[in-house]
């Protein structure tokens, strides 16, 4: 376990530093919304649809 462990270490020290791109941002910045907003849509509709919790 600890030759993997090693092994990936070493791999990860060869790579380079890729900055991320202004569409990958966008498109963080949009997956998070749609998901806070579907939550909170969700949550609205079954507290409409079961008033008691139930």
């Amino acid at each position: 376990m600890t030759d993997e462990k090693s092994k990936i270490a070493e791999e990860m020290k060869k790579m380079e530093y890729e900055p991320i791109l202004p569409a990958e941002v966008a498109l963080v910045k949009w997956s998070i919304c749609l998901g806070v907003g579907l939550l909170v849509m969700f949550y609205l509709i079954s507290q409409w649809l079961f008033p008691g919790g139930h």
